[in-house]
């Protein structure tokens, strides 16, 4: 279309905008007057609001708490609450320690065999995971990663601790139950209440 054909067939679309807007204005009129004539009230109908977008609720233990998943990395020790869970990602030469609250609740730590820098040392963890946990009562306390790579002792003198002329302990076989025994003493709990198990290379989940 050129612009002069545009500028002619201007008007005649503002002349056919204004007649709808006559007819709408005639038809609310005529409506009016029909109902008034009739004895009856006028009432405009509303359109109907936008029925609201469902979205999706938190996922939530049988008592309505909301659950999540805690991620504890190397060196690192942090607490799921009731409902929730922990990942400990890529354990490969770690540690992982996960004491079960008796209120509901997790709290766990990665116990790394070298310093992660800024993070807790091997020979330090076990002390800021009980201080976590705190005077709260304790069902269970799980141990779980590479048992055969750590020598008990790992937990109560790191391997960066020793010096140039120290010999540092290399273990020649998995000693679970030494490593339960130095957890529950570090932890401040009975040996009963410690299992350690010995896991494949990979993330760690804990429900």
């Amino acid at each position: 279309m050129s612009i002069r054909q545009n500028h002619r067939t201007a008007p005649a679309a503002a002349s056919l905008t204004a007649v709808l807007a006559v007819l709408a204005l005639q038809c609310a009129t005529g409506t009016s007057a029909q109902a008034q004539a009739a004895g009856q009230p006028h009432t405009v109908t509303a359109m109907p609001a936008p029925a609201p977008v469902p979205t999706a609720a938190p996922a939530a233990d049988g008592q309505g708490v909301q659950a999540h998943q805690v991620r504890i990395t190397e060196g690192q020790v942090r607490e799921a609450g009731r409902g929730s869970s922990i990942l400990y990602p890529s354990v490969t030469s770690c540690l992982t320690v996960t004491v079960r609250l008796r209120g509901g609740g997790l709290v766990g730590a990665h116990a790394s065999l070298f310093q992660v820098p800024g993070e807790y040392r091997s020979d330090r963890i076990l002390a800021a995971l009980r201080k976590q946990v705190g005077d709260r009562g304790v069902s269970a306390v799980e141990v779980r990663g590479a048992v055969g790579a750590w020598d008990p002792g790992y937990l109560v003198k790191a391997i960066e601790s020793y010096g140039p002329n120290e010999e540092v302990p290399y273990p020649v076989e998995p000693d679970p139950d030494g490593i339960a025994r130095t957890v529950a003493h570090g932890l401040g709990q009975p040996r009963e209440k410690v299992t350690v198990e010995d896991v494949p290379d990979g993330d760690i989940t804990v429900r």
